[in-house]
């Protein structure tokens, strides 16, 4: 590749531009102007006898003009060219490409492979084989063959939303390599090394290559969140970058699980500062819908950090052995437990002190934790209920006491064998002083908190010494004897304090860090809460990918060959090629796997003591000045023309009105060659008065496909049931719309009617993107497969090639769950009184979102949002009923011929279009006893 942005392909030529002085000095001359006299013959020698006129220089701007117009040529002769190409690759080997291709890449990716592609054209005109290796593919054929196989795997290649695994890649690379030595080895790199012991460049370079490139892109792109801390008053993030040369700040929005900005914030650089803090502050309860965090203007996977459950409030139930004392609630058992987690979470309390009745209502109320402060012996009825709710995935989390310390040692609720009586720490009778507090380990929830000082423990439950009694311990005094300790049970966890919840045994109780450790116990917990009625033996452990992340960054349902995620409590999960970053589990509860590990942080590659070429990606692609300069050229003679003729006085025989339109057209065509390029660079964007007229208006909408039939009856069937809702509504819709997905404006329309047809071209991800947001803030898309299938409930069966084409889309859309129309639902009673929804066929269902009545009433979604499904599919081709010409006459029969069918079709339209308009208006009770009346019940 050139170091020279662009070059001459004639630079000899350029000499031409000597000769510019004396064009300069013959330009100053011009002839005198010509004079018309009047035909006799005195007037005629009276001229004769006046002395000789001198020629009259022309004036220093004309001569300008004619100079550059005499450059403009000399230079376009000369055909500047810009990113001009070089064939520079060494001789002597392959030519070897080493391209990461992480989530880093995502930004730049079409540069890097033009870059890529640059310099197989080089090898394949030197005759040099080609060897391509790619560092986030799990496996590479890194054998060197031909161009045009290189080049096949280059278009086959795309980013991966992971961290290179460089190690692998050069692995494979080295072995296909076998001791043969590479011509030029191009290490086309994102700039990050991946840790910090990355010796890739070092690596590279010991395959002793004729020469080593090290090519990279904008460091400042490479931006990426490691980590999120949902706190008291805001939520704090983390974020790292690789290019810290300069101050910057980072503006970071919070969304919901509709993909909806609902607050934000900024993380602020300082000059030199790889790793700052920045936090969204919001209330708790806002804070728990958040979904996600992305920095804005950055659209990679490392610039977006999911959230999971994990950062949700709980449902905890508050157990206590004895019943509080109002007069003294400092001795409540319960007391400093209420103050640490009431701002984390929902407090639930018995209504009644009989554990035998509180425990099982309680446990129905699906809780995440149980919290039991001294209690020993529980009712025996309630230990089957309360074992299976912990299998099942619920945290019980019990505190010491008198109660507790006098049980029996089997409690199978407890997760260390305790000694009978608890050990008293200082008084008269002891020898042992108060103990403080030792380091907390590094397993577990406690690690990374600072030890407490101002705590000392002076009574505690002594646990009985077994082999594993380390690991499950995740705090202990400075004597070493355990102070917290647990157990995994299936799918949950016991918990145990072995001091009591209040202030007599411990100050740990009125200490700050009982609040913290309170609270990332209950994180630990699941948010959705947990059903005790299912057998907690069979429930798996391994969570499968609910939704993965693109290297854009965006949440897809298409999980590949992911496989499911197992959780570990001793090491956190990290992204690979078997658990790509994404949420793991289903819409009940879901755990997030992100790109980057927590508090991780981005650093260059280390290349020093190596001698490596650096250079950039390719800036584009080659073109040539020539014709641009040639049109400057041509410009400027029609400019040197019509001013010579102005000057001359041609302008002046013409009447006043034609000489008027002669400048004005001149004006005109002057305007537009200028501008060859923009002439009709706005057309088919609305412009003011078209936004107006669309906002003033209810229009009908549907997708242009490009396919001319299935357009036009689409437009003549959305006229039809236009013209059916001005007479039998009072809605009265203007004339329908086609769009162009890749550019026209959504927003104005309630519905949008998709035709889907296999032989039309496969809409672009930028459209679909739109199509997705359209859904996600509110409008609503009707696909129709016209072909009388359904394309979701084939039962095994084979699928329409209309009904693949809508799954391909529906592939990249975020989509509710869905469902045919149930007999209640509000569609077969917002207008009329339907029970199908025919069209021009009647054998498919209509589809819509699914309604979750299991669901949480808090839970959101498009349909709780609105009360209208974002998505609507049927197969029966609605606008084939609807359509009529322009004497109102159907254009399509019905299959079956049935004129009622086409009514019942206009029917289904109408209550579509008010369903759209109107919500889950009908569903009020209010209407249901004329509703009845109507149906003669």
């Amino acid at each position: 590749m050139s170091a020279l942005p662009f070059a001459f392909a004639y630079p000899a030529i350029l000499g031409a531009l000597l000769a510019l002085p004396i064009i300069w000095w013959l330009l100053r001359l011009t002839p005198p102007r010509p004079k018309t006299e009047v035909f006799p013959p005195l007037k005629i020698l009276a001229t004769v006898l006046k002395r000789e006129e001198t020629p009259a220089q022309s004036p220093w701007w004309l001569t300008l003009l004619r100079m550059l117009l005499a450059a403009a040529v000399i230079l376009a002769i000369a055909d500047p060219v810009f990113n001009p190409r070089t064939n520079s690759i060494a001789s002597g080997g392959p030519l070897v490409l080493f391209v990461d291709n992480g989530w880093a890449t995502s930004p730049d990716w079409d540069l890097r492979v033009k870059t890529a592609d640059a310099l197989i054209d080089d090898a394949e005109a030197a005759g040099t084989p080609v060897a391509i290796a790619f560092t986030a593919d799990p496996t590479n054929d890194a054998i060197p063959g031909t161009a045009s196989a290189a080049r096949d795997k280059l278009r086959a290649a795309e980013p991966k939303p992971l961290v290179p695994d460089r190690q692998r890649a050069f692995e494979a690379l080295r072995a296909a390599l076998n001791g043969v030595r590479p011509g030029t080895l191009a290490f086309l790199t994102d700039g990050a090394a991946t840790s910090d012991s990355d010796a890739t460049i070092r690596q590279l370079s010991d395959l002793s290559p004729a020469q080593l490139r090290l090519v990279s892109g904008d460091a400042v792109e490479t931006v990426a969140i490691t980590s999120a801390n949902n706190a008291a008053d805001a939520m704090t993030v983390t974020a790292t970058r690789l290019d810290s040369a300069s101050a910057a700040s980072l503006p970071v929005t919070a969304q919901d699980t509709q993909g909806r900005a609902i607050a934000a914030g900024a993380i602020d650089f300082q000059p030199g500062q790889s790793v700052a803090t920045g936090s969204i502050t919001a209330p708790f309860e806002m804070r728990n819908d958040f979904a996600r965090l992305s920095i804005d203007n950055h659209a990679t996977a490392g610039a977006v950090h999911l959230l999971d459950d994990g950062f949700k409030r709980r449902r905890v139930v508050l157990l206590s052995g004895e019943v509080g004392d109002t007069f003294q609630p400092l001795l409540s058992p319960l007391y400093y437990i209420q103050r640490a987690l009431q701002p984390y979470a929902d407090l639930i309390e018995p209504n009644t002190p009989d554990l035998a009745t509180s425990i099982p209502d309680l446990l129905t109320q699906n809780p995440s934790v149980i919290i039991m402060a001294d209690i020993g012996r529980l009712p025996q009825e309630t230990y089957e209920p309360l074992q299976r709710w912990i299998a099942n995935g619920g945290t019980l989390v019990r505190f010491a006491g008198p109660r507790l310390a006098a049980a029996p040692a089997e409690d199978p609720l407890v997760p260390v064998t305790l000694r009978q009586g608890e050990r008293a720490l200082g008084g008269a009778l002891s020898w042992a002083e108060p103990q403080p507090l030792a380091e907390f380990p590094t397993f577990g929830p406690f690690a990374g908190m600072p030890k407490p000082t101002d705590v000392t423990v002076k009574r505690q439950v002594l646990a009985e010494p077994t082999p594993d009694l380390a690991e499950r311990t995740w705090a202990s005094l400075a004597d070493g004897t355990p102070l917290v300790t647990t157990k995994p049970m299936n799918a949950g966890r016991i918990v145990l304090f072995h001091v009591s919840a209040e202030a007599t045994w411990s100050d740990l109780p009125i200490s700050g860090n009982f609040v913290e450790m309170l609270r990332r116990l209950v994180q630990l917990s699941r948010s959705g809460g947990v059903d005790a009625q299912a057998n907690g033996a069979s429930t798996a452990e391994a969570l499968p990918p609910f939704r993965l992340l693109t290297a854009k960054g965006a949440l897809t349902t298409e999980t590949g060959t992911a496989r499911p995620l197992i959780p570990n409590a001793k090491i956190t999960p990290l992204a690979n090629f078997d658990n790509p970053p994404g949420l793991y589990g289903s819409e009940e509860g879901f755990t997030a796997l992100n790109v980057l590990p927590k508090n991780a942080e981005l650093k260059p590659l280390d290349a020093s003591g190596l001698t490596v070429v650096r250079e950039g990606l390719i800036g584009g692609e080659t073109w040539s000045a020539k014709p641009a300069l040639f049109l400057i050229a041509f410009l400027l003679l029609l400019a040197d023309s019509l001013i010579v003729m102005f000057m001359s006085g041609a302008f002046s025989r013409l009447r006043p009105a034609a000489r008027t339109a002669a400048l004005v057209a001149v004006a005109v065509s002057a305007t537009f060659l200028a501008q060859p390029g923009q002439s009709h660079a706005d057309d088919g964007k609305p412009g003011d008065e078209q936004i107006f007229q669309r906002l003033d208006n209810t229009h009908l909408a549907y997708v242009v496909t490009g396919e001319q039939d299935v357009d036009r009856i689409s437009e003549r069937g959305l006229e039809g049931l236009t013209e059916f809702l001005t007479f039998r509504t009072t809605l009265e819709p203007s004339p329908p719309v086609g769009l162009d997905l890749k550019k026209d404006e959504l927003a104005f329309y309630p519905i949008i009617y998709w035709p889907i047809s296999a032989t039309a071209p496969m809409p672009s991800t930028a459209a679909i993107n739109k199509i997705d947001a359209y859904m996600r803030a509110g409008g609503t898309v009707l696909f129709d497969t016209r072909d009388q299938f359904s394309a979701l409930d084939n039962n095994g069966g084979s699928v329409s090639a209309n009904g693949e084409r809508l799954q391909q889309i529906l592939a990249n859309l975020d989509i509710p769950p869905l469902e045919p129309v149930p007999s209640d639902h509000v569609l077969t009673k917002s207008f009329y009184l339907l029970s199908s929804f025919p069209g021009r066929y009647t054998g498919s269902p209509l589809w819509i979102e699914a309604r979750q009545e299991s669901r949480p009433e808090n839970a959101k979604s498009a349909s709780t949002a609105d009360g209208v499904s974002p998505i609507l599919i049927t197969g029966n081709d609605f606008a084939g009923a609807w359509a009529v010409d322009d004497n109102g006459v159907p254009m399509l029969p019905t299959v079956p011929p049935d004129e009622m069918q086409r009514e019942y079709a206009y029917r289904s339209g109408v209550n579509i279009m008010m369903y759209m308009l109107t919500g889950n208006y009908k569903t009020d009770q209010v209407h249901v006893p004329a509703l009845l009346e109507r149906l003669g019940q």
